[in-house]
């Protein structure tokens, strides 16, 4: 497998020696090749930002960022849990075909990362923070890793389809919230290692280089210092849409009430858990104004791209679900916002982007050719409208009977379900996902499906997911003896 990887590289980084092409048939300056920075926070629901109206968060530092550049209104993950959305992300490939459908980690899988790839043609590529992705963190190939955590193996072993796997750990979770002085100790170290790395940089080299910085928070638990947990004391509120709505009760999303054990949450925890997740997104908040100024302070900022997104999001008790595992709007939707070379300042974009795209750029802005069959496109040519874009997500993870599949296009959101039955929204008339228009709208489902079926055939790879799913099974059984 080793032999395969290298060939890979050399293949991707073929004809490159003395001029590196980025997308078009051209060569491309030192002058034209920049640095970037990504800050990817876990599981924050972009809804619950400034930018986005919420009467209580105060995001200053995103609402400064969107300032000095492009905020994409629609950002999607390629799937809503943490290993699948990383691994995609990495990888530049989709989450059935690298079959990382889960966060078990009992099968190793040998793709190549982005990482590997861009430091082949020259790139100094750096990864911080939490990695969680098909192989440990020292084989990826990146330049430099600092402070990098690897999810233990086996990963997760709670997977099984049929029958369902129920979580006995809901009383702890329901807990999970309020006041403590330790609050993100492990992401404010992670930040600043990262931020110690940018200011030593040297200013004066030629040579571009990637930061992909992860921290922790949002992640439940929602534990806040006792200042941003006193902050938010209005913040203890109930969601707007409880599980007695329609969607609450799809198939899909009462395996996962039922898989997470969340009937045992009371109103108080609720409340509670909704209030110490506003601490912590003004945690990401701060976060971002440091990465700021560390770039306006160095004198990077004028030559670096920087983007602040997440892995997936939460659903933080809407329809009674939690987390993520869920491909309505709360779990699937992340915050996408870029600035810096390449980027119009104050523009607010509708086209629906993902995590690919977020890759993509890295190639774009320095200048660097991505492999054949890669997906996405760089953010910075799809700051211009595109209603005919088709967005696709898939989920294949824990808590629920089968495989489900998204298709985004303009208005409308399909939600192809394996074993349970398919989804419509207008999103423009109804943003919350409240009422199926599956039956009422025959030709507009035909048309997502028709999208769907382009990228791959999901019957087929519900089948696929399951039997690997068991594969997985055995695997980690064997580990853990």
């Amino acid at each position: 497998m080793q032999m395969d990887r290298r060939g890979f590289l050399k293949n991707a980084a073929a004809g490159l020696a003395g001029a590196v092409l980025c997308g078009a048939d051209r060569a491309v300056s030192e002058e034209q090749r920049y640095n970037v920075v990504i800050l990817m926070s876990d599981e924050h629901n972009p809804k619950f930002t400034s930018l986005h109206g919420h009467p209580l968060l105060e995001t200053p530092n995103l609402e400064r960022l969107a300032s000095r550049g492009t905020l994409f209104e629609n950002g999607y993950c390629p799937s809503p849990l943490c290993m699948p959305s990383r691994s995609a992300f990495m990888s530049g490939r989709h989450v059935h075909d690298i079959q990382c459908y889960n966060n078990c980690n009992a099968i190793r899988q040998e793709h190549p990362s982005y990482g590997a790839v861009l430091r082949e043609q020259g790139v100094h590529t750096v990864h911080a923070g939490k990695t969680d992705v098909y192989r440990p963190s020292p084989e990826l190939g990146f330049s430099e890793l600092l402070h990098y955590g690897d999810r233990k193996w086996p990963g997760d072993m709670n997977i099984s389809r049929d029958p369902l796997t129920v979580r006995d750990d809901g009383h702890r979770r329901a807990r999970g919230y309020g006041a403590r002085e330790d609050a993100w100790a492990g992401d404010k170290s992670r930040v600043s290692e990262a931020l110690k790395w940018l200011r030593s940089r040297d200013t004066a080299s030629q040579q571009p280089f990637t930061l992909c910085v992860n921290i922790s928070a949002p992640h439940f638990p929602h534990y806040n210092t006792p200042d941003l947990w006193e902050r938010y004391a209005e913040g203890a509120d109930l969601p707007r849409h409880g599980p007695e709505e329609a969607s609450a009760n799809h198939p899909y999303a009462l395996d996962l009430r039922r898989h997470f054990t969340t009937g045992v949450f009371t109103e108080e925890h609720i409340r509670g858990l909704r209030r110490g997740y506003l601490g912590c997104v003004h945690f990401v908040d701060d976060v971002v104004g440091r990465f700021l100024d560390a770039l306006d302070e160095t004198g990077l900022a004028e030559r670096t791209v920087f983007i602040y997104t997440s892995d997936h999001g939460e659903m933080l008790g809407k329809f009674g679900m939690w987390w993520k595992c869920s491909l309505y709007e709360d779990s699937a939707r992340v915050p996408v916002l870029a600035s810096g070379p390449g980027f119009e300042r104050g523009r607010r974009v509708a086209t629906p982007v993902n995590l690919h795209d977020v890759q993509a750029s890295l190639f774009a802005a320095t200048g660097s050719r991505r492999p054949d069959g890669w997906l996405g496109a760089p953010l910075q040519e799809l700051q211009r409208a595109m209603s005919d874009r088709a967005l696709f997500a898939e989920y294949h993870g824990h808590g629920v009977r089968g495989s489900a599949y998204m298709i985004r296009k303009g208005d409308w959101k399909l939600i192809w379900c394996a074993e349970a039955p398919h989804l419509l929204f207008n999103l423009a008339e109804d943003p919350e996902e409240l009422n199926n228009l599956a039956e009422k709208a025959p030709a507009t489902l035909r048309e997502l499906e028709e999208h769907l079926l382009a990228v791959c055939d999901p019957a087929l790879e519900n089948e696929r997911a399951a039997g690997f799913i068991q594969r997985q099974l055995a695997a980690g059984k064997t580990t853990q003896a």
